[in-house]
């Protein structure tokens, strides 16, 4: 699976490792994925997300079926 966020759209992205002598080599930043399990209670079952750390303060926030809901109208499929 790639690595990218399904509520945030977050992703990696590039920069430059730069060393004490500044020297710069490409390097790849990855956003902080984890795969939680969440019960969704008004369909009486449990979802898979790949969320990243924001995404979670978000599902916490605006709650798991709003969030859910929004992921379906923008066509993907949970």
């Amino acid at each position: 699976m790639a690595r990218v966020c399904q509520v945030t759209g977050k992703k990696p992205i590039t920069g430059n490792k730069v060393s004490h002598s500044n020297i710069k080599t490409k390097r790849r930043f990855l956003p902080n994925l984890q795969t939680k399990r969440y019960f969704l209670a008004e369909e009486d079952k449990w979802v898979t997300l790949k969320v990243s750390s924001e995404a979670i303060r978000t599902i916490n926030k605006n709650g798991l079926f709003s969030v859910v809901k929004g992921l379906r109208a923008a066509g993907e499929k949970i």
